[in-house]
């Protein structure tokens, strides 16, 4: 009891006196709180699995789970995030663009989409399972690509969180990744096949395990796609993982509902009666199968026997809480989730222009945040870049000095696809103000709505060119406008008006009568 008191007043002098947090210290309120304060590596390392695993099920059989992840793909990827280089020649520019556009069509290594849908499959996998792994596959020239390079997505599956050992050179292997003294990724060693696929995987064999085995792949043919939330983290988080236990609560007591509804109305009424062994009120004859139904028929008069009484169902409602209680839950899951509650859930009932705008804000900010600092910098330049070494390499592209100034050819703009607004005419007529003040180029409007400004301006001209060879006039084509706003706009003949003055005998422009 003394050390006690001994320590209390040493921290008094120390500190001031007791802390005065509400979360330090055991008190009643936290008497069940039992924190952890786990490093980056080790908060997922023993997690990552079963997370992964409760999220696909949530995925597969929640309908709000599938819906929360196609909103976020529908509107970081949508058509894709397309590249715009920043090339000064502009042959050049289009030599590259129009190269770009061919290998697209024939990058996916399964041949069932394009570069854009593998995007789209890449993110879905991130979201769904915390990270991806894109891995780079280097073609023949033979094969007839545009440039002898082509992608496959991998899950996270393949690559094993439990591998980890120190190799003899002074590497280590971390959740399956291979580091150098440094901390910089060297390899990933990655299953030849999805591990739960087993023998039905396509690269697996029952010689080869099942393809089990694993393989050591350099990292520089390998992209890790997920989300860094903490400094020194090393594998991803899935994007469910704060609304798993949420969502799957939610499933069961909505499930719960159902049921307790649908086994209520099952039962019209209940007949109370004297005597078990007549029939009931309504009863049929019975069938071949020794059984009578009950029921009663519309506009039917029923005359009770004595003894017999009848009492109809009444179910107890829901409540009027229910809706309000789902729609508080679903408001909780879609802050976990980081989008909005009627992207969430469909329900546009309460909801008005500023309020939906406000939410659609917020929710793009994030969406940008994500197209910009996860996908376009870990996905789409590493992939950029591989691309144009690659044909440069291979002749497809005539680049003057490449080895140089390869930072100067591989620059480029990615432009994600533009967003669609509640009222356009609104937003377009601030676009157009921001454009006359200055504030704004055409270039970067343009960009805003997922387009490229060279393209836009090349079909503009193509088609003001098409519209004057057949002599054709649209009030869209602004030429035309001002051409006649400067003949109303023109200044008169001084000498013409001089003359008409005179003949109508009105006054001369220098209020003075005219001379005889």
């Amino acid at each position: 009891m003394g050390l006690f008191k001994t320590m209390t007043r040493i921290s008094r002098r120390m500190f001031g006196g007791t802390p005065v947090y509400d979360g330090t210290g055991g008190g009643r309120r936290a008497l069940a709180w039992m924190p952890s304060n786990p490093g980056a590596v080790a908060a997922l390392s023993l997690a990552q699995d079963e997370l992964r695993a409760k999220s696909r099920d949530l995925v597969r059989r929640n309908a709000w789970a599938a819906a929360g992840i196609e909103a976020f793909v529908a509107n970081a990827i949508g058509t894709g995030i397309k590249p715009q280089s920043m090339v000064q020649d502009q042959a050049t520019r289009e030599a590259i663009h129009s190269l770009w556009w061919d290998w697209c069509e024939q990058a996916d290594a399964a041949g069932l989409t394009d570069f854009y849908g593998l995007q789209a499959l890449a993110t879905r996998a991130m979201l769904e399972g915390g990270e991806a792994l894109i891995r780079l596959r280097y073609r023949r020239t033979e094969d007839g690509l545009p440039v002898a390079l082509q992608i496959q997505v991998l899950e996270a599956e393949h690559l094993p969180t439990t591998m980890n050992r120190d190799l003899p050179g002074g590497n280590v292997i971390r959740a399956g990744i291979e580091f150098d003294r440094l901390g910089r990724r060297v390899a990933y060693h990655l299953y030849r096949s999805h591990p739960n696929d087993g023998l039905l995987a396509p690269m697996s064999s029952s010689a080869g395990g099942g393809g089990m085995d694993t393989v050591r792949v350099d990292a520089s043919e390998v992209i890790h796609l997920f989300r860094p939330l903490r400094p020194g983290q090393i594998r991803g988080e899935p994007w469910l993982t704060r609304a798993l236990v949420k969502l799957n609560e939610l499933d069961q007591y909505d499930d719960a509902e159902l049921v307790r509804k649908k086994t209520a109305a099952m039962f019209a009424g209940f007949i109370t009666r004297m005597a078990p062994e007549d029939n009931l009120m309504g009863e049929s004859t019975a069938d071949a199968n020794g059984v009578a139904l009950a029921g009663l028929e519309p506009g039917t008069l029923q005359i009770l026997e004595p003894g017999e009484d009848i009492k109809f169902s009444a179910p107890a409602d829901v409540g009027s809480s229910y809706a309000e209680f789902m729609r508080q839950q679903f408001r909780a899951v879609a802050a976990a989730m980081g989008i909005t509650y009627e992207m969430l859930t469909g329900d546009l009932t309460q909801v008005n222009y500023s309020s939906i705008r406000a939410g659609l804000l917020e929710f793009r900010r994030r969406c940008e945040a994500l197209q910009h600092g996860v996908i376009v910098h870990q996905l789409c330049r590493p992939i950029w870049r591989a691309w144009m070494d690659q044909a440069v390499l291979e002749g497809a592209l005539d680049l003057p000095g490449y080895r140089k100034d390869k930072r100067q050819y591989q620059s480029a703009k990615w432009i994600p696809q533009g967003w669609s607004w509640v009222d356009p005419q609104k937003e377009f007529n601030a676009m157009k103000l921001a454009i006359r003040a200055g504030l704004m180029s055409r270039s970067e409007a343009i960009s805003g709505n997922g387009y490229d400004a060279e393209d836009v301006d090349r079909e503009i001209a193509a088609d003001n060119a098409r519209a004057d060879a057949l002599g054709l006039v649209f009030d869209s084509d602004a030429r035309h406008d001002q051409a006649l706003a400067a003949v109303s706009t023109e200044p008169s003949d001084p000498q013409t008006d001089e003359s008409q003055t005179a003949e109508s005998g009105g006054a001369s422009p220098n209020n003075q009568d005219p001379q005889p």
